[in-house]
């Protein structure tokens, strides 16, 4: 969903810009520059941190051991393409995007804020579907007592905010600019 929100974003963005050239309206350009400012920060504060994470930790897990994350069920409802279009295919389209595009990123302490946020309420409301349901959204859930729940919690925080610094890197490489 992050993924399909922030390349919609790109989209209204460039269609945005496209339509506002050789336009002279102040009031028009000042909404593109809302536009572009929101764009480039769903994407160093989510699609790229979020996309990188999701990426690597299911398919890792899934290579280990698939049912912890993906169980065989559920391949008679969800057909392989699908799983590859949430899986896979957001690490190369993220990538492209960061080299076709220059963002601008927010601070450091505020991009790991909003990082930091959003991964503890991710987990909360995995939490909350747990208490409410009694079933974890993640099969991997189960097998962990609670300690290990909460240092795996606290591991994806900080993993997560490890993907926004090598975004932050990344983008700063690709567009040789420094802070």
């Amino acid at each position: 969903v992050i993924q399909a929100v922030f390349f919609g974003i790109c989209v209204l963005t460039d269609l945005s810009s496209l339509l506002t050239k050789g336009n002279d309206s102040q009031e028009q350009e000042r909404q593109l520059k809302k536009l572009i400012a929101l764009r480039d920060w769903v994407m160093a504060v989510l699609a790229f941190p979020v996309g990188v994470f999701v990426v690597t930790m299911f398919w890792s897990i899934y290579i280990y051991d698939r049912e912890l994350v993906y169980p065989k069920l559920l391949d008679n409802f969800i057909p392989a393409w699908l799983n590859h279009g949430m899986h896979t295919t957001v690490l190369p389209f993220v990538l492209i995007e960061m080299r076709t595009t220059h963002h601008q990123y927010p601070s450091r302490s505020c991009g790991l804020a909003a990082v930091c946020t959003f991964a503890v309420g991710y987990i909360l409301w995995v939490c909350w579907i747990h208490h409410v349901t009694g079933v974890w959204v993640y099969p991997l859930l189960e097998h962990l007592s609670q300690g290990v729940k909460i240092i795996f919690f606290a591991a994806v925080t900080v993993i997560i905010n490890i993907f926004y610094l090598v975004g932050e890197v990344l983008n700063n490489y690709i567009w040789d600019t420094q802070k």
